[in-house]
């Protein structure tokens, strides 16, 4: 019915755009007539002289109702000049809007984003995203509440049904709705009805991971020695010098062949380099003071205290998992849930990251394909660069710069456009900008900010991004040719997919029949550097206990062996009845028998004699 419904509509307009164009072409011709015969001389009657004047006529004919009035009664208009009928009553002219029609009029395939609003809606002008163009990367920005996370879930739905698999956080639980087909309603019809959507409900391929298994979906691992000292730095908020350091614990562990895999591996090789066991392993690498050491062991305790531990183990996840395509040829929506991403956001944020980069190290290089491999939309990224070092925002901008040519497309989702560094910005291809709010100074500083970074336009940006509605943005992307399409004031198409968070009962059913969860959802502890160092430290003690019972029964030896001289002495040395001067006792506590029985005696005593 919404269908046919559409269809009709789309023809009235027609309709009447035609009914336009001819009104306006009759009232053309028939002021051309009028000039032609004002300006041919007038005919002579047969009985008239040339004194005589030709009558004048005292009726007038009526204009004909269909005939264009001036746009402005108080401007003179011209003898036979045709004026047409403004068709927007919108900030753009209908030159503006022909140039806008023509900059979102793609060849290639594309992802429908909405329609142009002058005024009005204007179903016959698209806006869209060129497919091909989605690895250039993107950003969705705007204040909370105007619409952002219905904005990725459009064009997360697009980009499955053309066969491209879609990573997503889902930050606040409502994404997942991506997954349970839409409700429809007459106001939902109303609105895609009047922006030319042919609405229809339709739920989309989903597979549900979770941080360490924290939430409903595939655990999802990684070990410390993939983190990486820079992602581990930003997460213990270290500063540069303690950064450094810990890449030098890193290259020890891998010299020494120490693997780490979870945070209490990490943990106990400090612990090492600190002890006395150590030490000269410490003193070796340089570079490293005990205070700086023990500066990130006690962040490590800290974070691991936080609940920290259950995001660093084994099974780690293989980031290309992320890239599955269903059975039907549509692409897998994969939704990271992270419901405490308030309380640890540093770590969520950093996670990402590594999954950004772990799939740049492992992905080929494909250069410019028709469509992408996997479009990675980035959620609260303002998190992600916050108080970040030198380093890290390098290493940012590197993978931004370079996975595009691996396929991946990345999309930033956030407040404004001045949370992103501006080496990262100019990577993006694609903008879609909700409203703004300029409540205070410094809202207006980043109103004016925001406004500088579009090309100019008929509007005046500064006043539309502060008074769009919900569901409406300013867009401009990349075409076909690299080149930045037109600033349009779009109003955007609905998801098909629920507005409302999926069942958290049927998330669980799709979680238990995920082939994925006998691969990830039960944790591997396998030896590692905490058992190797751990067993090397017990081998250490064992080696000082021993060598310290040696040394007792040493010293009980000599202590024996004194008194016999003493009690030989007193005795006058007459040493009848034995050999060499000695005596039984003595000559027996000397001997290799006596000997052994007292070191076993002695080992006793401190509680490692073997059993």
């Amino acid at each position: 019915m919404s269908d046919e419904l559409a269809k009709v509509q789309a023809e009235l307009e027609a309709a009447r755009k035609a009914q336009a164009q001819a009104e306006a072409r009759l009232a053309e011709l028939q002021a051309g007539e009028q000039r032609a015969r004002a300006d041919a001389p007038p005919l002579p009657a047969d009985d008239a002289t040339p004194d005589e004047a030709p009558p004048v006529a005292e009726t007038f004919a009526e204009a004909p109702e269909s005939a264009p009035a001036p746009a402005d009664p108080e401007q003179p208009v011209e003898v036979g000049e045709t004026i047409e009928p403004a068709e927007h009553d919108g900030p753009l002219s209908d030159d503006e809007v022909a140039a806008v029609r023509e900059g979102y009029a793609f060849e290639g395939p594309a992802l429908e984003m909405g329609a142009l609003v002058n005024g009005d809606p204007d179903p016959q002008t698209p806006i869209r995203i060129p497919l091909a163009m989605m690895n250039r990367h993107g950003l969705i920005a705007g204040a909370t509440g105007t619409g952002k996370t219905k904005t990725l879930q459009v064009l997360a739905e697009q980009l499955s049904a053309a066969g491209v698999p879609v990573f997503a956080a889902d930050i606040k639980g409502d994404l997942s709705g991506v997954a349970t087909p839409g409700e429809s309603s007459d106001k939902l019809l109303a609105r895609t009805a009047g922006i030319g959507q042919a609405w229809q409900g339709a739920a989309s391929p989903v597979e549900y991971f979770a941080l360490g298994g924290e939430g409903v979906g595939v655990p999802i691992r990684a070990t410390v020695l993939s983190f990486g000292p820079t992602l581990l730095a930003k997460v213990l908020g270290l500063n540069d010098t303690q950064e450094s350091s810990l890449g030098i614990v890193f290259a020890y562990a891998d010299e020494q062949r120490l693997p780490l895999v979870d945070l209490k591996d990490l943990r106990e090789l400090l612990l090492w380099l600190t002890g006395d066991e150590g030490k000269a392993e410490l003193k070796r690498l340089g570079g490293i003071s005990t205070q700086t050491a023990g500066v990130i062991l006690r962040e490590i305790t800290a974070f691991s205290e936080q609940g920290a531990d259950v995001f660093f183990g084994e099974p780690e996840i293989d980031t290309r998992e992320l890239m599955r395509v269903a059975e039907d040829g549509r692409g897998v929506i994969s939704l990271l849930e992270v419901p405490g991403v308030a309380s640890q956001p540093a770590l969520f944020s950093t996670f990402l990251m590594w999954l950004l980069a772990d799939l740049f190290e492992d992905l080929p290089e494909v250069g410019d394909i028709d469509r992408p491999k996997l479009v990675f939309f980035f959620d609260e990224a303002h998190l992600l660069f916050k108080d970040a070092s030198k380093d890290f925002l390098a290493a940012i901008t590197q993978t931004v710069r370079l996975i595009r040519s691996k396929g991946v497309g990345i999309v930033f989702v956030t407040q404004t456009p001045k949370d992103v560094p501006a080496d990262v910005l100019a990577q993006l291809g694609s903008r879609v900008q909700h409203q703004l709010r300029a409540h205070t100074p410094d809202d207006a500083t980043a109103l004016r900010a925001t406004v500088r970074t579009y090309p100019k336009s008929g509007y005046d940006l500064e006043q539309v991004l502060t008074s769009l509605g919900i569901g409406e943005a300013i867009v401009t992307v990349m075409d076909e040719r690299g080149a930045p399409t037109p600033v349009a004031w779009t109003r955007l198409r609905a998801p098909q997919g629920s507005m409302d968070p999926t069942p958290e009962s049927d998330m669980q059913r799709t979680v238990q029949a995920s082939p994925m969860l006998a691969r990830y959802g039960t944790p591997v502890d396998r030896e590692s550097a905490y058992e190797i160092l751990r067993a090397k430290l017990e081998a250490a003690q064992r080696a000082e206990q021993d060598a310290a019972a040696r040394q007792a029964a040493e010293e009980e030896a000599e202590r024996l062996e004194q008194e016999a001289r003493r009690n030989r002495t007193r005795s006058g040395g007459s040493g009848s009845g034995s050999r060499g001067g000695g005596n039984v006792v003595t000559d027996f506590i000397g001997s290799r028998t006596g000997q052994t029985i007292i070191r076993e005696i002695v080992r006793g005593v401190f509680g490692n004699r073997r059993r």
